[in-house]
């Protein structure tokens, strides 16, 4: 019986444009990265050694700004700040985690959904609610009074809070991730073996969940040394550096001053992120392949005591997001609180009008599109060709490089990469365009890294498959790689959507009149007292967030039914 050979004469005479075909992929997408992320990286390392004047200074600059009675006390709150929220954060979630993963506590999945919540809300959405609920004419600023050491919510006090309010669910999501794998058989042993819950937390999950404790405690002080919003909004006369850099660019218009402070807030970014890639990596190599999905049993004491935790810490969320939405109805705070819509008239107020929520509305559209399709690229062009390997390596060192890059020193470099004359983009500057470019930059890495997991699921088996058979990567791609990978396109184009309409640090330096968008709409409106309206346009965003995740959600189950039936076969 006569066997099939492939058809090595038609996969010979394509090879040669195949390859060059995917060399210009590469080519053009190692471009696109070095244009949006490394250059403007680029470019504020330089402009620290720089004056205005444009003439070399070495590291006279850094040294002005150490003199500085500011920079020792903006660095020591930023430290001591982001070290207190992300420890006080990362314990509560832990708890909360516990709760959905080790316990049989009734209602997890509302739970779960009650703490995710604020990932749909901007920080400043936080900051503006604890203002009306403890401000100085605040709902609850008596039960400030009985706390010792803290006489206001403007000021530490207020940061760590919103802080924790805010990177909770980023906090939570992690710890349910390292709860969640927990090795059943070692509960089974335990058991056995007569030890006591306690002894079980202590003995097995504890150890186990060790590296998502870490990783989370890194991600959430690095999120908050690197927020801008809260403590613009609530830190009162509390020096950070995320508001130094600000001051120094939007208030003095000293561009090189603002790169070295941007420069002092990278270096602790940067380690975080290298100590997260280290315990990530150790992480996966503890993984067991015979571990066991672990199955809480009914413990009537323990449940009802997570329950009652639970219930207080999603009772505390809900009327933190609750108080910002009644606040944005009242006509007159405090003096009138009758429901009305005249906050909503933006109109009237500072930041831009409804015109600022239309440019969020399309900047979150197009960097959904725009960072959707860039990381699927980047992601497939690291993982599946087998030529060009060290182009492909610094493609993903260069995808990696903004997860350690804050939001405000990417777009501090991006004024001075893309508002330079000798530039031929200098076009770009002030428009919506150059803002969607850094919004997919200043998000990139997690969408790379999402995308890259998704590929990893398909065996190299279906591209040696094709090679054989003479058929083009690009119909593989169609064909194979595109429909496995539509659920993940449709969770990163939503964490594209979402963070696009509620960021604030990456485009604060770079939006026109023409261009303001309704997270720095907040922004302006609060400097300029109207807390009202700052409150209705940061709840519009929330609201937006929402159902664009809500309509997401179910564009993915209608995929998942349509391409994805093969995977319960």
């Amino acid at each position: 019986m006569p066997t099939l050979a492939p058809r090595p004469v038609f996969s010979a005479l394509r090879l040669p444009a195949e390859r060059g075909l995917l060399g210009l992929l590469l080519g053009l997408a190692l471009l696109a990265l070095l244009i949006s992320i490394a250059l403007p990286v680029a470019a504020l390392l330089g402009m620290s050694f720089f004056d205005a004047k444009g003439q070399f200074t070495g590291l006279a600059n850094h040294w002005a700004y150490a003199a500085s009675p500011n920079m020792g006390r903006s660095l020591f709150n930023s430290l001591w700040l982001s070290l207190l929220s992300a420890a006080i954060c990362v314990g509560l979630a832990y708890g909360y985690a516990f709760a959905l993963t080790q316990t049989c506590m009734p209602g997890r999945r509302f739970f779960r959904a009650v703490a995710l919540v604020p990932v749909l809300a901007p920080s400043l959405l936080m900051a503006i609610s604890l203002i009306y609920l403890f401000g100085n004419q605040g709902l609850l600023k008596s039960w400030l009074m009985g706390l010792p050491g803290v006489s206001s919510i403007y000021g530490p006090f207020g940061i760590v809070t919103g802080s924790v309010l805010w990177t909770f669910p980023h906090a939570l999501l992690i710890l349910l991730t390292a709860l969640g794998t927990s090795d059943g058989r070692l509960y089974e042993a335990a058991a056995s073996l007569g030890a006591s819950r306690w002894r079980v937390f202590r003995s097995v999950t504890l150890p186990a969940s060790r590296y998502g404790l870490v990783i989370s405690f890194v991600v959430v002080f690095v999120l908050v040394i690197t927020d801008f919003g809260v403590p613009k909004v609530i830190g009162g006369n509390t020096q950070v550096l995320a508001t130094d850099i600000y001051k120094q660019v939007i208030g003095q218009q000293k561009l090189q001053m603002g790169a070295v402070v941007a420069l002092i807030l990278l270096l602790p970014a940067l380690l975080a992120f290298w100590v997260e890639q280290r315990l990530r990596a150790a992480q996966g190599a503890s993984l067991s392949v015979r571990a066991v999905p672990y199955q809480p049993q009914p413990y009537p004491l323990l449940d009802r005591a997570m329950l009652l935790y639970c219930s207080l810490i999603a009772a505390l969320l809900l009327a933190v997001l609750g108080v910002a939405v009644f606040a944005s109805l009242a006509t007159f705070w405090p003096y009138k609180l009758a429901p009305s819509l005249i906050n909503y008239q933006f109109d009237l107020m500072d930041g831009g009008g409804w015109a600022s929520y239309s440019n969020s509305l399309k900047l979150a559209l197009g960097t959904a599109l725009l960072g959707t399709a860039l990381s699927f690229l980047t992601a497939y062009l690291v993982e599946k060709p087998r030529q060009m390997a060290a182009v492909r390596k610094l493609l993903n060192a260069v995808a990696s490089l903004p997860m350690a890059v804050p939001g405000l020193a990417l777009g501090l470099g991006y004024i001075l990469f893309f508002n330079a004359a000798w530039n031929p983009l200098h076009f770009l500057y002030g428009s919506l365009g150059l803002l969607m470019i850094c919004t997919v930059a200043h998000f990139f890495s997690v969408a790379h890294i999402t995308q890259l997991s998704a590929l990893r699921q398909l065996d190299r088996e279906y591209e040696l498959v094709a090679e054989s058979l003479g058929v083009p990567f690009w119909k593989t791609l169609l064909r194979v790689h595109l429909p496995v990978s539509l659920p993940t396109l449709v969770q990163v184009a939503g964490y594209f959507f979402v963070n696009a309409l509620t960021t604030v640090s990456a485009v604060v330096f770079l939006y026109s009149p023409e261009t303001s968008l309704a997270s720095v709409a907040v922004l302006a409106m609060d400097d300029a007292g109207d807390i009202g309206p700052a409150a209705a346009m940061a709840v519009l965003i929330f609201a937006t967030a929402a159902v664009g995740r809500l309509v997401l959600a179910l564009l993915e189950r209608l995929l998942i039914n349509k391409t994805q039936r093969w995977r319960a076969r």
